[in-house]
């Protein structure tokens, strides 16, 4: 019996130590399941007995196998971690693998995430999820101010100081004087930051036209006007005639008619609704200097010709370009019967740059040559001849319309001369003498018309006077 056993284990235990899975015996084969009944049972027989007792220890003997493999593997990753420079121990590269994992091992469960999806890294949540409105952190690194709805984002512009003022001011003004656009000073302006200094550009833009024309004036009280309301209030523009009437002494220095042109400027803004009505009101007995008194009484005189408050458009007078052509006419006339009274050359130069129309200076030159014809006087030619050469030196009057003026006599020559029969030769010594002063150039001189000489003929033509 023994030695059947011996024989027994022998052949379940191969020289590997691996146990087979099932046992040949003759024509029957036993495995597990049979050898399991069998005990149940109780009628093992003394061989199955023993073959299970060999199966017990070879499979003993690989649990043991196994648990030393892993043993090694443990001190193998241990070594390795250890080995490398700058691994702390502690460190996921020194970790050693656990068998504690959470994967399961049974083949159990749906495969479905964790929470439902509601948990773990970069997950939006569970479906169906409402998650409240949270506050931006501006702390955030992700924070962006330009993402939030209630930002409002504005250009800061630093107030304009008082020693910038002028330098930045008179450049706009100037311009102002030359295109007259009112818009454009307003879009300027709403580029700076006046601050507390509105009030000084109207004193500013007002003390630039005492310099200049009258044209400038006029486009000055415009511009008050326009801009009350938009860049400037009432109280402004009064505070700016308050301080040009304190200064009135000093400002009549450069200019003295300052206290008359302040005066209609006063009126000029009440009338356009850019000083309060009762800005004189508040003078009443508290002027104590006299140029100040003036110009309060000019414009009290001004706003009480008017039974209503309209707008004064003619304190200024009337823009060159824009005054009839009669009226023009009207004021060389006037100009050129002054000049031979008086002789002054300074003054009828001032008179006709005031007009502003130096694209009607032919009318001028027209005028002179045909007041010359008709005056049928020495003096009157010579004194003509000094205008024309003063105003050509100066350059007030160009060449292209000394040149218009004086053809434009050549053309109605014919008709002129049936008023005055001796306009031909007084034409021709006018000219000569305009050609000696370089006053025209010799192809005008040439084309001046001659009268030519009559003669008799024979008596047998019939005493026709032929030409």
């Amino acid at each position: 019996m023994a030695a059947e056993v011996e024989q027994w284990t022998a052949a379940a235990v191969q020289p590997d130590g691996v146990l087979p899975q099932a046992v040949e015996e003759d024509d029957g084969v036993y495995d597990d399941e049979e050898l399991i009944e069998g005990e149940v049972n109780g009628n093992w027989t003394p061989q199955e007995k023993a073959l299970h007792e060999a199966r017990l220890k070879a499979k003993a003997k690989r649990r043991v196998r196994k648990s030393s493999s892993r043993d090694s593997a443990r001190e193998s990753l241990s070594e390795s971690a250890a080995g490398e420079p700058g691994t702390e121990p502690h460190s996921p590269k020194g970790k050693v693998p656990q068998n504690h994992d959470r994967k399961s091992r049974t083949g159990k469960g749906r495969g479905l995430p964790k929470k439902g999806g509601a948990g773990g890294k970069g997950v939006w949540g569970a479906a169906g999820m409402v998650y409240e409105m949270e506050e931006p952190d501006a702390r955030d690194p992700n924070y962006d101010e330009s993402a939030q709805g209630d930002t409002v984002y504005a250009t800061v512009v630093p107030e304009l100081e008082e020693g910038e003022l002028e330098k930045t001011v008179n450049p706009i003004v100037q311009e102002y004087f030359e295109h007259g656009d009112t818009r454009e000073v307003e879009m300027l302006l709403k580029e700076l930051n006046l601050g507390a200094h509105k009030s000084s550009f109207s004193s500013l833009a007002v003390t630039l036209s005492f310099e200049g024309k009258a044209s400038h004036r006029e486009l000055t009280s415009r511009l008050l006007s326009d801009l009350v309301g938009k860049i400037l209030s009432e109280s402004d523009v009064a505070v700016a005639f308050d301080k040009m009437l304190q200064d009135l002494p000093d400002l009549i220095l450069d200019t003295p008619e300052a206290p008359q042109m302040l005066g209609q400027f006063i009126a000029r803004a009440i009338a356009d609704h850019a000083l309060p009505m009762n800005f004189l009101h508040r003078y009443k007995g508290k002027v104590d200097c006299d140029h100040a008194r003036a110009a309060l009484d000019r414009a009290s005189v001004l706003l009480s010709m008017k039974r209503e408050m309209v707008r004064l458009d003619n304190v200024w007078g009337v823009g060159g370009g824009q005054r009839p052509v009669r009226h023009l006419v009207k004021e060389m006339n006037l100009l050129l019967k002054e000049y031979l009274i008086s002789g002054e050359l300074m003054e009828a130069e001032h008179c006709l740059r005031d007009l502003e129309v130096p694209h009607f200076h032919h009318e001028l030159v027209y005028e002179a040559i045909v007041m010359v014809l008709e005056s049928n006087r020495e003096t009157a030619v010579q004194m003509m001849v000094k205008l024309l050469q003063s105003f050509w030196k100066s350059g007030l009057i160009t060449l292209d319309q000394m040149n218009r003026g004086f053809e434009r006599v050549y053309k109605e020559l014919p008709e002129i001369n049936l008023d005055v029969p001796l306009a031909h030769s007084i034409m021709e010594t006018f000219v000569e003498l305009c050609f000696q002063e370089s006053v025209i150039t010799k192809q005008l001189r040439d084309a001046c018309p001659s009268r030519g000489r009559k003669r008799f003929v024979s008596e047998g033509d019939g005493g026709v006077i032929k030409s």
